[in-house]
């Protein structure tokens, strides 16, 4: 986009670094551009028109300006803001794990559109306390994965077929299955039950407004979020800093 044009865009915050005493650069995730850079003057002061919808975690519709290296702030209009995550530490952790998980994936275009989608339905069933964090961070990971093109192979075993019945295995490093037996001939204990492995192909498979409708037995939460949180980190192939501050709140 060429320097000095404008451009209305919704888009969430997922990131604020305060300069000085008023300004802030904000890291958005927008539908199109995927995730930018915009300095928000003045926007710290009470009386900006910047000041409510620049917030940490703030949805709102921006007009920008295209400058040499970001985009700059000129008008914003909150669409949501998340008051519940604010309510708990736990809360609070996980949506800070969620950011950072979509800003380290960075997105364009429609794939950039689908993960807002996500993060902003995962920031609302945190905030209202819909679901329980540990079942959105793990339909959050894979999902956000797959979204970005690192769909796993979940059809059935890699090696005899084999579709359901009994314990799998799922491989992150190379992103497919393998039943029981074909697990053990290559030394490998399965890590997935049957509840877990129906809840995996549920998160990756179903439309997006179905994605979070499932229940499945404590033990295989504890599976399902084991394997998406592995991965997710194979397929980003680098730490994420607030996850052991997650790992900590949600044990």
């Amino acid at each position: 986009m060429a320097a000095g044009m404008q451009l209305v865009t919704p888009g969430l915050v997922l990131r604020e670094v305060k300069i000085g005493e008023a300004d802030r650069i904000l890291t958005v995730l927008t539908p199109e551009l995927g995730v930018i850079s915009v300095s928000a003057k003045g926007s710290l002061r009470l009386k900006s028109k910047l000041f409510s919808a620049c917030g940490f975690f703030c949805y709102s519709e921006f007009t920008l300006f295209a400058g040499k290296n970001m985009y700059l702030a000129n008008d914003a209009q909150v669409k949501k803001v998340f008051f519940g995550l604010h309510e708990s530490v736990e809360a609070m952790a996980l949506a800070m794990y969620l950011a950072e998980l979509a800003l380290t994936l960075s997105p364009v275009g429609g794939e950039a559109e689908a993960l807002l989608r996500l993060t902003l339905n995962s920031l609302y069933l945190i905030s209202e306390g819909k679901k329980p964090l540990p079942q959105i961070k793990a339909v959050f990971e894979l999902r956000a994965v797959c979204e970005a093109g690192f769909m796993p192979d979940l059809l059935c075993c890699r090696s005899c077929q084999k579709y359901d019945g009994g314990d799998f295995y799922f491989d992150g490093s190379a992103g497919l299955l393998l039943c029981a037996d074909c697990a053990a001939r290559q030394n490998k204990t399965p890590n997935l039950d049957p509840a877990a492995l129906l809840a995996l192909r549920h998160i990756a498979l179903v439309e997006d407004k179905k994605i979070f409708s499932f229940s499945i037995p404590p033990k295989s939460m504890e599976a399902l979020g084991r394997v998406t949180e592995r991965y997710a980190l194979q397929v980003l192939d680098k730490p994420l800093k607030t996850l052991d501050f997650v790992h900590t709140m949600l044990s």
